[in-house]
């Protein structure tokens, strides 16, 4: 199915098929399932990763074998693709990433005694030093 949202009908949809509405309950409980989850953060995990596996398992399965084997098809979808958002991708954030990030935000923000105590030790012909290398 190339078609972008659930409330707007694709014109290319062939007859017979499904209906993206058909989405909108199922996604609404998902959502519903997020917010009960809130303040529980491996449950929140393994619903993402369900969640991914749920696109990957579509995007590998059903939309690549739904793709126009025609140039021209394909290039007006790729066309209509950028036009309205791009590729239906799920970031995901590198742990390695996520785990420098927190560091990070603990070596700039040190507790208010280091930070008088850091700043007494520079040495000031050198200038200011970078707190993380």
């Amino acid at each position: 199915m190339s078609q972008t949202s659930a409330t707007s009908p694709s014109p290319a949809q062939p007859s017979g098929s499904g209906s993206l509405r058909e989405a909108d309950s199922p996604l609404a409980s998902l959502q519903a399932l997020a917010d009960g989850l809130e303040g529980q953060p491996e449950q929140l995990l393994e619903l993402l990763r369900r969640i991914e596996q749920l696109h990957r398992k579509i995007q590998d399965g059903p939309f690549r074998s739904s793709l126009p084997a025609d140039r021209n098809a394909l290039f007006r979808l790729l066309s209509e693709m950028e036009s309205s958002g791009g590729w239906p991708y799920i970031p995901r954030l590198q742990l390695r990433t996520f785990m420098d990030l927190l560091n990070h935000e603990v070596v700039v923000a040190p507790p208010q005694g280091e930070a008088a105590a850091e700043t007494s030790d520079r040495d000031p012909e050198q200038g200011e030093q970078p707190l993380v290398a």
